[in-house]
């Protein structure tokens, strides 16, 4: 047997003739610059200019153009316009070769570098890396490329792990990284400081008063957008999404959180939320808040209860403030919160109307008493029975506000903080003594250190009470403050006034129970029951249980009297056909919470 050994053909094979390519080779070049920096634009022109003269000095290739990006990351091949140009002109066979200065400047990524090398050498066009002295059409290329691009990948990776340890190490002195736009403040770059900026300042108080006030996000956006201001990104309309995002922003309170966001890797460059992978860093005192620290975390601890239902993902509605009567409402027969809907939303027959949410969501077999009850009804029941209360029952409100009045008089958890902050320095100053003594060689390391262990656990537990006393404090402020508010509606509110009034609402009313069983069991849809705040709901689990007591000696029971309303409602038939009725009155009760 002979073998016969048929040579290798000199050149490049066009693959579909299977033809050594005759005449020049159609030649462009690659060429990108990673930063806009005067320096690095400087070589990029310098680039363009090698390879133009280049190609044009060798007889057997002809200039096929430059393909060039400037100021753009090699790690990310979508974003570089002549790239992705220049591979697209590639599968439609405008040239044979590729020359590029090397691997890092084709690409960064080891994937990517192979899946571009292999889809043009498919097409019989080489890429020729000058630095590696690689041509991808040889056999040994690959392997080579494989290798390198690995390298120019790690050291991608590389740069990147030092500019975010530097980042990192910016942040932990204190310094402002990546600041962005902040309604309310200037940000000078030169001393990367935050100066109030007057005129926007009043915005963010508005947005923090009416908030705390209890008026949601929705309703906020809408206030703002009527006033005129102007959203912080520009436009007319201000979006809940920004109000919400203002109140979380502790920037307000003038301190900073840095770290809030991370990116997972060089390659992708996709940024996520830091929700624990990367370290943060809390800047206090930055610069001159806009708002007090009680009023912001008062807002906060509002929005935490907000924020309840999409955290543990139920439906979102159960603290929410979007409408006066939002998280308020509740049924009467199943104890689930009522949803605002809007019946005939298209037509000229809208009603806006409140239903409960078991029956929403699971339907009317889940609570069958229940019924639909219109937005106007519960707003004209509640304007008649604050009419009502303001004419004949003001010795009863008034007795009342006396007695709250009465109990905020303590000052006990000021005096329990004075007293545990000064037991904290007693034990700092202990500290500091043991150090001397132990420097001093009086006592050795290892009582020190067990006398350091002993009196730290002090001093965090003394912490811990100061923040749980501090926590109450706060809330027997907000009880305060809506007393204050209550006090002032009533003494000052017109009584003659039969609108409804979402501010008076908001300050007295805990919650609006829709529908009532009596002791026989018969049930009333069409009862209202309005609960006035007795001032505890807030801070129920952190005030003294004697003092519920002594706000409930009374009889709860204010007002109970029917209001004429005219709506239609249907009853279902025992042959199941659904009978219209027309009603013209609705039982209305007011009561004093009792801690329901």
């Amino acid at each position: 047997m002979q073998v016969k050994v048929i040579k290798k053909l000199d050149g490049i094979v066009d693959r579909t003739t299977g033809r050594v390519l005759s005449g020049r080779l159609r030649v462009c070049a690659y060429c990108r610059v990673s930063t806009d920096g005067e320096e690095q634009l400087n070589s990029y022109e310098s680039q363009k200019k090698y390879y133009d003269e280049k190609i044009n000095a060798n007889s057997d290739w002809s200039f096929a153009g430059i393909y060039a990006d400037e100021a753009i990351t090699g790690t990310l091949d979508y974003k570089r316009n002549d790239f992705m140009r220049m591979i697209t002109d590639a599968m439609e066979g405008k040239f044979d070769v590729i020359i590029t200065k090397s691997i890092s400047r084709f690409a960064r990524n080891t994937l990517d570098t192979l899946k571009y090398v292999r889809r043009l050498k498919e097409r019989n066009i080489a890429v020729i890396f000058e630095k590696e002295n690689i041509n991808t059409l040889e056999m040994s290329g690959e392997f080579l490329l494989t290798i390198l691009s690995s390298i120019a990948q790690q050291e991608s990776e590389s740069i990147s792990g030092n500019v975010k340890l530097g980042l990192k190490m910016k942040m932990e002195r204190g310094e402002l990284v990546g600041f962005n736009r902040c309604l309310g403040y200037n940000y000078d770059s030169d001393k990367k400081a935050l100066t109030i900026n007057e005129k926007e300042k009043e915005i963010v108080k508005y947005i923090f008063r009416r908030y705390c006030e209890g008026a949601g996000s929705t309703i906020i956006a809408r206030e703002l957008t009527e006033l005129g201001y102007v959203p912080p990104k520009g436009g007319k309309r201000w979006a809940e999404s920004t109000v919400r995002g203002i109140v979380r922003n502790e920037k307000y309170k003038g301190d900073v959180l840095q770290g809030k966001s991370f990116t997972v890797d060089p390659i992708s460059h996709r940024r996520v939320a830091n929700r624990g992978e990367e370290d943060k860093y809390y800047l206090e005192g930055s610069h001159e808040a806009i708002i007090p620290a009680e009023v912001f975390d008062k807002a906060q601890s509002i929005l935490a209860k907000r924020c309840g239902a999409r955290e543990t993902g139920r439906r979102k509605g159960n603290y929410s403030r979007k409408y006066p009567f939002s998280s308020r409402i509740f049924c009467g027969f199943c104890g689930a919160v009522y949803v605002r809907r809007n019946l005939y939303s298209s037509t000229p027959y809208s009603k806006r109307v409140w239903q409960c949410m078991e029956y929403v969501k699971s339907g009317k077999t889940n609570c069958i008493e229940s019924k639909v009850l219109r937005e106007d009804i519960i707003e004209s029941c509640f304007a008649e029975a604050y009419q009502l209360l303001c004419k004949n029952n003001k010795d009863v409100i008034k007795r009342f506000l006396e007695r709250i009045e009465n109990l905020l008089s303590d000052d006990k958890i000021k005096s329990a903080i004075r007293k545990l902050q000064e037991q904290k320095t007693q034990l700092e100053t202990k500290l500091d003594s043991l150090l001397n003594l132990m420097i001093d060689g009086t006592i050795d390391k290892e009582i020190f250190k067990n006398k350091k262990i002993e009196i730290n656990k002090k001093i965090k537990k003394a912490d811990e009470e100061i923040e749980r006393l501090e926590c109450q404090l706060r809330d027997e402020r907000s009880f305060d403050d809506g007393f204050k508010k209550i006090s002032q509606f009533f003494k000052s509110k017109d009584a003659n006034d039969e609108s409804f009034d979402k501010d008076v609402f908001e300050a007295l009313i805990y919650k609006v129970i829709i529908g009532e069983k009596d002791n026989d069991g018969n049930c009333n849809p069409y009862v209202i029951r309005f609960i006035i705040k007795n001032g505890t709901e807030d801070n129920f689990q952190s005030r003294n249980d004697g003092i519920m007591n002594t706000l409930l000696e009374e009889d709860n029971l204010i007002l109970d009297f029917e209001s004429f309303q005219k709506f239609v409602s249907f009853n279902k038939q025992e042959n199941g056909s659904l009978r219209k009725n027309l009603e013209t009155k609705i039982r209305v009760k007011v009561e004093m919470n009792n801690g329901i």
